[in-house]
């Protein structure tokens, strides 16, 4: 599929905490359950990754990764993309963050994912989906505690 899911969630928090916590791509199993560790292979000279090899278990969807981050519009947006892995074609995506007030932070995920396998489009797309609106409730309860 060459369109993204996404779903958007708002975090009682400030921009700049919601923003430490998804930059720090190395954590990403302290509070996501679909990733189950992350190495980062690359960092840029602010310690942010660059490069990182994740083990996602993502319910049907299970694989090691290769990302590359492109933090050239953080802290509004940070991306993602494929370098490698063993099924998974395609794995981009985005995390989109507003302020909505001093406290509040909009934080919109997506992604698209292509697999190596013949999977319809409409499963792929819920799988998605899923994904996404499992990590952002993750996230949210990892911030709001």
């Amino acid at each position: 599929m060459s369109e993204f899911s996404s779903s958007t969630i708002s975090i009682d928090a400030p921009i700049t905490e919601v923003g430490a916590t998804l930059f720090a791509v190395a954590s990403y199993p302290e509070w996501s359950g679909a990733f189950k560790k992350v190495d980062v292979l690359e960092s840029d000279s602010q310690g942010r990754a660059l490069k990182a090899k994740m083990t996602v278990d993502a319910g049907a969807v299970k694989d090691v990764v290769t990302l590359a981050f492109d933090w050239s519009e953080a802290p509004a947006k940070v991306t993602f993309t494929l370098e490698d892995a063993n099924l998974l074609t395609k794995m981009d995506g985005a995390y989109l963050l507003k302020s909505l007030d001093a406290d509040t932070t909009s934080v919109t995920y997506e992604l698209s994912v292509g697999i190596s396998m013949p999977i319809p489009a409409m499963m792929i797309a819920k799988q998605e989906k899923s994904t996404i609106d499992g990590a952002l409730k993750q996230l949210k309860e990892h911030i709001e505690g």
